[in-house]
């Protein structure tokens, strides 16, 4: 019994001493970063395989044995091993694998409990030096996303695709969103106009006044899943931007300065013909009739010949053949590079400066920046400012509110431009008095000479005293203000209210002084034959006995377009979040908006403003008469008002973290679409899932081989609201001014302009996409890979109809298209030691579609344009060729026509019904597109090589073939092979240049140098390699910078687009992603970017 009575104490000593050991340990896990409690924050006792998780706010309760410490962990963040205490505050910050985060711009998940694709990177990946226009920065960098830079004007946005075209008219443009707030284009330009050349391209991104350096990180929402809590808005994927916040104990003071030197076009990368080999050419024309010395004087354009001619009947060359040779000859050796000319190697300077500082109550970020480009050409100066305000203050412990302010102002200047015009009869596509430098400087012959004065549409013309007398002042100035208020009113439910208003407005001038060739050619009549000819002159109608007269005696044209923008927001959310036994997660979201978009717009032509006179006008009441006569307007106005309402909610459920479901639906309606709750009114959805296997216990025995692994699926319904121009919800009626034979007859009408389409509702698409994300050694291999198969339908196009109400061409929901890819993201880190690390990212995009229904009548010059066309069966952007069927014995080109003959000037442009006889040539849109990018880093260096590519898509040859020229023309070198004695037919295929007898012959030989420009000839593959970027940085130790009171400095050397490792030979030289039309338009140029960044 004693015995027994003493084993019982012992034990009940050592309970009691075991229970004595263990500590019950509370505490809150918060970031770092903002304050905010973090929600499924893992905290284990060292050396234990389980433990618990942080509730809705953050706190925690765990036993922990006597002598043993905490590990805190969350995914995205860096883990901390503790000692625990009581009433422990675990702060966190950020990790290097901010991946594991997912923001929407209405929430923030952790990825475990995100079903759809995404791919989210850091800004200061994404920031591409001496690029301040920060959507060019994206492309290669994500899996799906295609950037074609259709033009490098600053202002300019490229053709950008998520998944490719999601609309057969509309834009198909992603949805950005910054800080939450939906980003609205001034302007809406939609996608074939981006490559147009046209003035408004230059207002037409939304996100041009962003500064690259104020970017946390870009999260891009590809399928349903992502992207359907944005309802009807987001059909073409929505790109996140987060811009940088202050933290919690840290204050920071940033400098990045960047210095970049553009290198000049050459025309050794062109396939443009040298002076030599110039006058050859013009002597072959003079030998045809067209140079002659009756003829070219009186003519509208004339460069060297026409110059010579003037001089010798203005007696300053001798009429000797001695003389004009010898003023040939120095014609033939002058070799003008205009590039060298036009275009220089001016430093462009971006500077940006940055403070940011907080404490526990509040935090904030503040930054403005200065760029200053004095131009890459003549007229093409460019500066921006930007300022950015960004603070939370965390009132109490429920209850923080967020304020953010942005503002940037731009002042730009540009070639003076028209809008260009496509003559659908002939098929000639021009642009009247296009001096953009580039342009210019491919298209003017090299035996010119720079100082002197030649003719451009019967007037005196010099290119740089027109660049200096015709340009336009662009001034764009985008201001918003944002607040968020988050209320926390009980444990796991978090209240949220946001308001945001934008503002945004341009203005852009066209002075077109006195003394510039367009406005000396509405007055040039030296001759009653150039009298007769000059288009630009006018003749009274009211007078049979009238002659051409000029409606602009005096000074020139002042031209102005207005657009402004002011758009309102509101959203209320509330979210609750509830952990169910450590093991059920859930969350719920849901909430609505209220978008508000004013647009408003004016434009304004100014006659006879004397520029030289003190800006005072002075114009002829014949003006007003013919725009009277012509119908055309010298002001309008326009306004348009777009209201949207919507209700969302969100559901997710996950089990340990293993298994994920996810549901969305949104309710929505817009005052663009029909009048009737079926038409106006949608609601969109999606269903999804996750399946977390490396959070099984099975999976251990797969590391460290297989080291993560999930797999996802969705299936969605998401949609948008069509093409901005179409507005046929209801009735249009436009004014007009019908054609009398007499001015005095004049009057307005009224007409409708599209009858009323009570029906018309949003696109739709719906989607499936399946997706796995691996990860092998530990990490070291990471893969991502998304299937996707879409179904849009419901989409806008045009029905011809038999034309009763007035209409032929009626605009209604009749298309449809399918269209699927593949996405695969590899990341290798190959070599990782204490000195050298060597990383790999590999991104592959695969994407095609096909128009399954629309029954609109495409006329041929609409299929064979270089913008490309919709036609069912084919890609939404395809791209038809004339066939061509070789040159006759004359060197003319042949081709089969829509009647199914061989003929030369035969092609209709205009036919609709028997198109069938055109070849298609291929997709405008690249289908396999993406990028591979190594950096090498050895102690504080880093070596950064990146490529991009793509390829499956053809572009159409720059049309320089026409059945006249002028001695103002250069000429690709394919011309010396061109044809020139009958049996040349048998071994080139460039067409003869024409002689006056032969034009004489056939008025309509137009027709078939037209042709030839559109022909199956004219075609090459718009595949290319290029090197993207090439750079070098190096950060300067510790121990070198401390005596100078900094925390960091760096500098970089980075080169941008640097060559093609691989295009179509048949391009030469022609960049096989920008569209040379003229007007503002250039490429995007080779550059050096010197950057220094440094930290206090």
């Amino acid at each position: 019994m004693k015995r027994r009575l003493t084993m019982f104490m012992a034990c009940l000593f050592l309970s009691l001493g075991m229970a004595l050991a263990q500590t019950k340990v509370t505490g809150t896990v918060v970031s770092q970063e903002d304050g905010q409690p973090i929600i499924g924050a893992t905290i284990v006792v060292e050396g234990a395989k389980s433990g618990t998780v942080s509730n809705a706010d953050g706190r925690f309760t765990l036993t922990v044995p006597a002598g043993k410490r905490i590990t805190v962990s969350y995914i995205g963040m860096e883990s901390q091993t503790l000692t625990p205490k009581q009433n422990m505050k675990i702060q966190l910050v950020s990790g290097l694998n901010l991946q594991e985060v997912v923001v929407t711009g209405m929430q923030k998940m952790d990825k475990r409990l995100f079903t759809g694709a995404t791919s989210k990177i850091d800004g200061e990946k994404v920031k591409m030096d001496g690029v301040p226009e920060i959507s060019r920065a994206l492309e290669g960098k994500v899996a799906g996303v295609s950037v074609q830079n259709v033009s490098g004007t600053f202002g300019t946005a490229p053709k950008m695709r998520v998944r490719g075209a999601t609309s057969i008219y509309g834009s198909s443009k992603p949805l950005w969103v910054v800080d939450g707030v939906i980003m609205e284009d001034v302007v809406e330009v939609d996608a074939d106009a981006l490559s147009s050349g046209d003035a408004e391209t230059l207002i037409s991104s939304a996100i041009a006044g962003l500064n690259a350096d104020d970017i946390e990180s870009f999260q891009i929402l590809k399928d349903g899943s992502a992207t359907s809590i944005y309802g009807a808005r987001a059909m073409a994927g929505v790109i996140v931007v987060t811009t940088k916040k202050g933290s919690a104990g840290q204050s920071r003071i940033g400098y990045t300065g960047e210095f970049t030197m553009r290198l000049k076009p050459d025309y050794s990368t062109f396939n443009i013909m040298n002076s030599q080999e110039q006058m050859s050419v013009y002597q072959e024309m003079a030998q045809k009739g067209w140079l002659g010395f009756a003829d070219v004087p009186n003519s509208s354009d004339y460069g060297i010949y026409g110059k010579m001619y003037s001089m010798i009947a203005s007696g300053e060359l001798l009429n000797t053949e001695e003389a004009r040779n010898a003023y040939l000859r120095a014609a033939e050796y002058r070799n003008t590079d205009w590039f060298d000319m036009l275009f220089s190697n001016s430093i462009m300077q971006n500077h940006s400066v940055s403070l940011s500082s907080g404490t526990e109550k509040s935090n904030y970020y503040a930054s403005i920046s200065a760029m200053l480009d004095p131009g890459w050409s003549k007229q093409s100066e460019v500066n921006r400012y930007t300022a950015t305000f960004n603070s939370t203050y965390n009132i109490s412990k429920n209850l923080a509110f967020n304020m953010i302010s942005n503002g940037s102002y731009r002042k730009q200047k540009a070639p003076g431009s028209l809008s260009s015009e496509v003559d659908v009869v002939s098929g000639e596509v021009k642009r009247d008095f296009d001096i953009n430098p580039y342009s210019y400087a491919l298209n003017t012959s090299r035996v010119l000479d720079p100082n002197e004065y030649y003719t451009r549409n019967y007037a005196p013309f010099n290119i740089f005293h027109e660049l200096e007398n015709n340009y336009m002042d662009i001034n764009v100035i985008d201001l918003k203000f944002q607040g968020e208020l988050r209320w926390k009113p009980i444990l796991g439910l978090e209240l949220s209210a946001l308001g945001a208003v934008k503002y945004s407005a341009s203005s852009t001038e066209h002075h077109i002084t006195d003394y510039s060739n367009q406005a000396i050619a509405y007055r040039t009549m030296p001759t009653t034959t150039i009298r007769d000819n000059n288009p630009f002159l006018y003749t009274d109608p009211d007078d049979p006995y009238a002659v051409p007269i000029t409606v602009l005696p005096d000074g020139g044209i002042y031209n102005r377009k207005d657009y402004s923008m002011l758009s309102y927001d509101f959203r209320t959310t509330a979210q609750f979040n509830k952990v169910f036994n450590e093991d059920h997660i859930t969350n719920f979201f849901g909430g609505m908006e209220i978008n508000s978009i004013e647009r408003h717009s004016t434009s304004f032509r100014g006659w006879g403003m004397q520029y030289s006179m003190g800006e005072i006008p002075h114009y002829a009441y014949q003006v007003f008469k013919k725009g009277q006569e012509e119908g055309s307007d010298y002001y309008s106005l326009a306004n348009t008002d777009t209201r949207s309402v919507a209700f969302f909610g969100n559901a997710t459920y996950s089990y340990q973290g293993k298994y994920t479901l996810n549901g969305t639906i949104r309710y929505e309606g817009t005052n663009k679409l029909g009048k009737t709750r079926s038409a106006r009114w949608l609601p969109t959805w999606n269903v999804s899932g996750a399946w977390n296997m490396h959070e099984e216990k099975w999976f251990e025995s797969l590391k460290p081989v297989l080291s993560f692994a999930s797999l996802k699926a969705s299936y969605s319904l998401t949609a948008d609201r069509g093409p901005a121009w179409v507005t046929n919800s209801r009735v249009v009626i436009q004014s007009q001014t019908p054609w009398r034979p007499s001015a005095g007859d004049q009057e307005s009408a009224l007409y409708i302009y599209q009858l009323e389409n009570g029906e018309l509702t949003y696109e739709k698409k719906h989607e499936f996409n399946i997706g796995a994300s691996l990860g092998f050694l530990n990490n070291r291999i990471n893969v991502e890979m998304d299937w996707y198969k879409r179904d849009n339908y419901d989409l806008i196009g045009y029905v011809t109809t038999q034309g009763l109400g007035g209409e032929v061409n009626k605009l209604g929901n009749v298309a449809s298209m399918e269209s699927s890819g593949v996405e695969l993201s590899i990341s290798t880190k190959n070599i990782v030691t204490k000195d050298f690390k060597w990383t790999t990212d590999f991104i592959y995009s695969h994407s095609t579609n096909e128009v399954t229904d629309l029954e609109n009548m495409s006329r041929v010059i609409d299929l064979v344009s270089g913008s490309g066309f919709a036609l069912e069966g084919y890609p939404v952007r395809s791209l038809f060729s004339i066939p061509f069927c070789g040159l006759n014995e004359d060197g003319i080109p042949t081709f089969r026509d829509q009647n199914g003959n061989i003929s030369t000037t035969g092609i209709y442009f205009q036919e609709r019904k028997n198109i069938d006889f055109l070849e298609y040539s291929g997709s405008l849109d690249p289908t396999d597109f993406g990028s591979l990018g190594n950096t090498f880093q050895y102690k504080n260096f880093k070596l950064n090589l990146f490529v991009t590519y793509s390829f499956g898509n053809v572009v159409r040859l720059d049309p320089v073939f026409r059945r006249s020229y002028s001695d103002l023309t250069s000429m690709p070198k394919e011309f010396k092979n061109r044809w020139v004695l009958p049996g040349d037919e048998n071994y080139t295929t460039i067409p003869v240049i024409s002689s006056v007898r032969q034009n004489r012959n056939d008025a309509n030989l137009a027709y078939a140098y037209n042709a030839y420009n559109y022909s199956t000839d004219r075609v090459a593959k718009g595949d290319f390699i290029r090197m993207k970027e090439i750079s070098l940085s190096y950060d300067f130790p510790k121990k070198l910078i401390s005596p100078l009171k900094l925390n960091d400095l760096s500098l970089k050397l980075q080169a941008t687009n640097l060559f093609l490792i691989y295009a179509d030979k048949k391009l030469n030289g022609q960049d096989p992603e920008f569209f040379n039309t003229g007007g503002v338009a250039v490429p995007t140029p080779k550059q050096f970017t010197l950057t220094v960044r440094l930290g206090l």
